[in-house]
């Protein structure tokens, strides 16, 4: 079933990319981790465009954020303060973010860039994972520090700035979380991920934020980010493209559906291994197209 995607300027099998979709957002209710990271990827091994993958992955994110914002709101388990604060520093490193996409994007270095750095980032996130998950299955997660518990003190607590946050309980400097947001917002901008599995580890290490709203704060600060990364991304590089992002919601929203289902029955560290196992082997074929020999040695294209 073939579909033309009017920005990508390419045919796609729209079932193919449904199915896709799915198994991502099965994969991301099931381990409770957003699949953002993981199907910007997926898109490039279909020949999407480096560009158009990130920017509408950007778009779907936003979308697929609203109903766990919604949920977590009705529970109360939203530190909005923490959230317009994570936002603010967001909105500059997503802005920032967007012209340096720009900028490489016009230079033609935009799809080796966002494959280098996916490259990284999935290696990093999936040894990482797979550690914690072995030394779990192996019966020492209870007597092995995790990279993850809270420290006593911080050094949000020693810098300047201090404020307030009622809904966390927390008394700390405003600098740590508008670095953490503007450096998510980079990353949003720039490889066209929500940043949640990167802002929820560091909310609950770095600011010592309680587990309980640490997950629908750092929602919120995706929803918002993922919005304007989108907005921007279509009025300035012109690189979203709206009919593949309507292909990846349906897939994903009834994919994830299923995989929370599923994932509330089976043991947590199986499946974040499950998923460092995924990860890594995204990472390893994005290295293995980087150094093996192209199909094409040279490809024509203007920029938008």
């Amino acid at each position: 079933m073939s579909f033309y995607l009017p920005i990508a300027e390419m045919p796609v099998n729209a079932l193919l990319v449904v199915l896709l979709s799915g198994l991502v957002g099965f994969v991301s209710g099931l381990t409770g981790v957003g699949g953002g990271f993981i199907m910007t990827p997926m898109l490039l091994f279909l020949g999407i465009p480096a560009p158009v993958a990130v920017a509408t992955q950007a778009s779907h994110i936003a979308a697929t954020s609203v109903s766990g914002l919604l949920s977590h709101a009705r529970r109360r388990s939203v530190d909005w303060r923490m959230g317009l604060l994570l936002t603010c520093g967001g909105v500059v490193g997503s802005t920032f973010g967007v012209s340096l996409f720009n900028s490489l994007l016009r230079s033609g270095q935009i799809d080796i860039f966002i494959t280098l750095l996916y490259v990284v980032l999935l290696s990093a996130i999936g040894a990482l994972m797979l550690y914690e998950s072995a030394t779990a299955i192996r019966g020492k997660g209870a007597h092995t520090p995790s990279l993850f518990n809270r420290p006593a003190r911080t050094i949000s607590h020693k810098l300047p700035f201090l404020m307030r946050f009622p809904d966390s309980g927390l008394y700390i400097s405003v600098l740590p979380p508008l670095a953490l947001g503007a450096g998510v917002g980079v990353l949003a901008a720039i490889m066209g991920i929500g940043g949640a599995f990167i802002l929820a580890p560091a909310m609950i290490y770095l600011l010592r934020m309680p587990t309980n709203v640490v997950i629908g704060t750092s929602q919120f600060q995706v929803l918002v980010i993922s919005g304007l990364v989108t907005v921007l991304q279509a009025t300035i590089t012109q690189t979203v493209d709206i009919a593949l992002a309507l292909l990846l919601i349906a897939g994903g929203v009834v994919g994830a559906q299923f995989g929370a289902r599923l994932g509330a029955r089976l043991p947590a560290e199986q499946l974040r291994a499950v998923l460092a196992l995924i990860i890594l082997a995204a990472g390893l074929k994005l290295m293995w197209d980087l150094v093996t020999f192209p199909d094409e040695l040279y490809v024509l294209s203007t920029p938008r």
